[in-house]
């Protein structure tokens, strides 16, 4: 009784308490709502509280349900702004600002859509530094999973224009594709970036997405068991070393390796760039110090400056004269770390790298920069360091359950829930996509994959022809100079089969690649690339977006002849070389490169060593060196015709 007494003084005292107007976290200032069609703007309030929305001297009226929820219809608006918004309830009244309408695209993926401008910021940075556009703006959304159901709103994020240093988050991939668009037609371009590196496709699919896949389906109810995952997580982890304290001599001695004081003692050389494994060092996983000592110069004192050590594999910690400059905790950032303008000395310094390796090879990924620099002096890095071994981890010699418990972001659903599902509501123009490098280890299976992902989306946002533009994964990994087999040229095909898919569009990628590195730096020909497909499919202003795609082959006196399809201007070998990357084979399928001639708008293939062909592949490789091209400068697809 008292506590019923207690609720209906609250009540009387403090309506607001229950009558405060909320949205959702994607609906706020300086958002950019789609042009040229309904757009829904909704809430919460309290349960059958009138909700009242002004825009664009209109009154759109609704009433919450019994839930709370409530939801209007703004009236088709073409590209333009800004405008403001007033929404208004019984106590409350939100007024959103600088509102522009033009085309949205939802950029997801792993971490070649993650990668923002500022992990570019050498190669990009005059684009950072004169960086002004207002009407190209990024809503970008925290990492977040859940495993146990969609979400119906995000706790944090906010839209922020390509304007100076506030283009520094922005997806690399996604500010290319938008600008380019933007130069094109004026139009305001946002980009809403739910992307989270190293996860797999299944965890950005719905669970309505897998009615077709009873295993996954089965991974996902047990994830919705909270006994279930916590048990799994309570597992020992799978490891290839025993858990010991750390005995890394290069910190548990009364003088640490990196500071000043210390002299040392029985370190050998050792060449930067360059894995240990590969110097005599024989697979050790560990931790492993390295230091340099350089001579620096009266023109580079008292200024800050910075230092480039490519990247490391696995963890690095930096020093400079016994002070910590920098850390990574993982393999693929891009090294580059500030120098205060009070560290460096005139004479002599020392640069001291505590490197940690887990498993393969460890030490400094080659051809990477590796230098030190202030303003335009520059010291170059590479050459012999000192080495010497810190820790030796102890392999695992038995015991111990594998698995290491559940990692959420990997799951089925667990993204699309948290990140996705909260703003299917908001109206979009497209979708990017750059993802596959989690996936490669069964490339067979996503194609079926990509299909359920480009169905459920579009079922999800309500628009059964969604745009959907995707990225095929470039070349990557050492090169082969036989013809070979690659999980990475199996997984490009299946990714070159979702084009049967209606209203999709594939970004070949195959000459942008870097051997020896999963993000390659360039992001702008990326997003240019993908903007093609846009300009072709939906603006209907450019004419050829793609490189040549295998359509045919015939056979002829020996030959094969290939047919293709984007062909542009025609084919051509853009080195001007004869064309490399194509091999032939017969009813054995055992391959051998092939000659080649391109002829008008095919191209023959034949060799001698085999008369009677039956086959052939091109660029059917990790990392091929690829020079079929169109005159417009796209570069083909890599293909086989013995799938």
């Amino acid at each position: 009784m008292i506590r019923a007494l207690f609720l209906l003084l609250l009540l009387a005292t403090c309506p607001q308490v229950l009558s405060q107007i909320s949205l959702p976290r994607i609906v706020r200032d300086s958002m950019i709502l789609q042009r040229d069609t309904k757009v829904k703007i909704w809430g919460w309030a309290s349960p059958k509280e009138k909700v009242t929305v002004t825009f664009n001297k209109k009154k759109y009226q609704t009433t919450t349900t019994l839930e709370g929820k409530w939801a209007i219809s703004l009236d088709p608006i073409p590209a333009g702004g800004p405008f403001d918004m007033e929404i208004k309830g019984k106590n409350t009244l939100i007024t959103l600002k600088d509102i522009l309408f033009g085309d949205v695209w939802l950029c997801s993926g792993q971490s070649n859509m993650v990668h923002q401008m500022n992990i570019h910021d050498v190669l990009y940075e005059k684009e950072i530094a004169s960086a002004n556009y207002p009407a190209i703006r990024q809503f970008w959304v925290p990492t977040l999973t859940s495993l146990s159901g969609p979400a119906d709103n995000l706790p944090a994020g906010e839209w922020k224009a390509a304007v100076g240093e506030d283009l520094r988050p922005f997806s690399a991939v996604a500010f290319f594709f938008a600008k380019k668009l933007y130069h094109e037609y004026k139009i305001p371009i946002g980009i809403i970036n739910a992307s989270v590196g190293g996860t797999p496709i299944e965890a950005w699919i719905s669970e309505e997405g897998f009615k077709d896949f009873p295993q996954i389906q089965k991974t996902i109810l047990n994830n919705k068991d909270t006994a279930f995952v916590n048990n799994s997580n309570r597992r020992p982890p799978s490891s290839n070393r025993t858990t010991l304290p750390s005995s890394d001599k290069g910190i548990s001695g009364p003088i640490k390796w990196y500071e000043n004081d210390y002299v040392p003692q029985n370190w050998k050389n050792i060449a930067v760039p360059g894995y240990w494994e590969d110097q005599g060092i024989k697979d050790l996983n560990g931790v492993v110090w390295y230091r340099k000592e350089i001579s620096v110069p009266n023109s580079m004192i008292g200024k800050k400056g910075r230092l480039f050590l490519g990247r490391i594999v696995d963890a690095d910690v930096v020093y400079i004269n016994g002070k910590q400059i920098g850390n990574a905790t993982y393999m693929y950032p891009q090294r580059r770390y500030a120098i205060p303008s009070d560290l460096l000395t005139p004479g002599k310094n020392t640069i001291t790298v505590k490197v940690t390796n887990n498993g393969g090879k460890g030490g400094f990924v080659p051809d990477k920069p590796y230098y030190l620099f202030v303003e335009k002096d520059t010291i170059d890095l590479t050459g012999y360091w000192q080495y010497r071994v810190g820790e030796v981890f102890i392999p695992r010699t038995g015991g111990g359950f594998g698995g290491g418990g559940i990692n959420a972001q990997n799951q089925p659903t667990a993204l699309y829930n948290r990140m996705v599902a909260p703003y299917t509501d908001y109206e979009i123009k497209g979708v990017l996509w750059y993802q596959g490098e989690s996936n490669t280890g069964k490339p067979a299976d996503y194609l079926s994959l990509q299909a359920a992902q480009i169905k459920d989306w579009r079922q999800k946002f309500r628009q059964p022809n969604l745009p959907f533009y995707f990225v095929q994964l470039p070349n990557f990994m050492d090169a082969n100079y036989i013809p070979s087999e690659s999980q990475w040229a199996q997984f490009r095909e299946s990714q070159l089969k979702t084009l049967s898919i209606q209203n999709t569009g594939m970004a070949v990628i195959i000459d942008l690649g870097e051997w020896n590195d999963i993000h390659p730096d360039n992001k702008k020909d990326v997003g240019e690339r993908l903007a093609l497909i846009a300009q072709n499919k939906l603006y209907g202003k450019v004419n050829v977006y793609s490189g040549p795609i295998f359509k045919s082959a015939t056979f002829e006196n020996e030959k094969i002849l290939l047919s293709f399809d984007h062909i542009g201007g025609g084919l051509i070998s853009k080195d001007g070389e004869d064309l490399r990357e194509f091999a032939i084979a017969g009813e054995d399928k055992k391959f051998v490169w092939a000659k080649t001639k391109i002829q008008g708008d095919k191209i023959v293939v034949w060799s001698d060593q085999i008369p009677n062909p039956k086959y052939v592949r091109y660029a059917w490789a990790d990392n091929p060196d690829v020079n079929l091209y169109n005159k417009e400068g796209l570069p083909a697809s890599p293909f086989r015709t013995d799938n």
